[in-house]
């Protein structure tokens, strides 16, 4: 129950790189005949969830979605909502967590739609199909049936890049208009035919090297901070209350492979060492194997000091 949940008063202080990837953000989605997707490629500890809700209140967002993955992440997303004055009136939505507890679907019929309404879900409950009728579970039809203003996935390197997870969304207007005419007669449908859709996309990931490298976003869709900026901005700090006083000191370490190792993924446009080639594999179960097994197998030592 919300209102028993003791609420900080004091209101959010953004560090410096939080408000300029809200800032960035909110310059993609308005800007004229910009891209409507923005990736905030950010480490641990940067306040993605904080920052996402206060992007979703500058822009006057009232049905933000939330996807992931990992569903664990949910006490997160909805502590940060519901425990915070600057978002007084809120309302989360989430699959339940105790027996007892309404269904989503009943919480969203239930909900204030005056208000901005957060709802939290996994990929693996609405990739599910309903096994009577193949299509969309009952109890997600609300899902798909509303138009969000923005869709977050978070924790997106866990898959979020995958096809069936893509077919959730709509991806051409015109057949969104057919799908949904097919749903209102009566007709069956299945999670394809009947797609989410948003008017916004947030990607957050502290690791969206799959993304990065696919070439999903071009660099004005993206915002970057990584520890070194986080160890730099701690160092370059004037003055008092520095934000990041409380972040612990972190020391990162490179190797220099050897030639003798790394030249078995060495290869295309730059000629650069490429770690997915380094680490592939072949076969299934009892059979599988790395292809550069040797080499591997050498790096290991190298890293023990072997």
């Amino acid at each position: 129950n919300a209102s028993e949940i003791t609420k900080d008063k004091s209101p959010i202080q953004f560090r410096p790189e939080q408000q300029e990837a809200i800032d960035k953000t909110i310059k993609q989605f308005t800007k004229k005949n910009s891209s409507n997707q923005m990736l905030w490629n950010a480490k641990m500890r940067f306040g993605k969830t904080f920052a996402s809700y206060q992007l979703a209140k500058q822009m006057g967002f009232k049905r933000i979605l939330v996807l992931t993955f990992k569903p664990a992440v949910q006490t997160a997303w909805r502590e940060d909502l519901l425990t915070h004055m600057d978002f007084e009136g809120w309302q989360f939505i989430s699959r339940p967590m105790n027996v007892g507890e309404i269904s989503a679907d009943e919480q969203y019929a239930r909900a204030d739609k005056s208000k901005p309404i957060v709802c939290f879900g996994s990929f693996q409950d609405y990739l599910g199909v309903d096994n009577t009728t193949g299509g969309i579970k009952p109890k997600n039809e609300w899902v798909h049936t509303t138009n969000w203003d923005i869709v977050i996935f978070d924790e997106y390197h866990f898959g979020a890049w995958k096809d069936k997870a893509k077919n959730l969304f709509v991806q051409d207007e015109d057949k969104y208009e057919d799908d949904m005419s097919g749903y209102v007669n009566g007709n069956t449908v299945d999670e394809n035919d009947l797609p989410i859709t948003t008017n916004y996309y947030l990607y957050l990931s502290g690791t969206p090297f799959r993304a990065l490298n696919s070439g999903e976003f071009i660099e004005e869709q993206i915002y970057n901070w990584t520890y070194s900026d986080e160890q730099s901005a701690k160092e370059k700090w004037v003055g008092e209350n520095n934000p990041y006083e409380a972040l612990p000191r972190m020391v990162m370490l490179t190797y220099k492979i050897p030639d003798s190792i790394q030249q078995v993924a060495k290869g295309g446009e730059y000629n650069e060492f490429d770690l997915n080639v380094f680490f592939s594999a072949e076969g299934k179960g009892e059979n599988a194997k790395f292809v550069y097994e040797e080499y591997v197998q050498k790096w290991l030592d190298l890293i023990r000091g072997s």
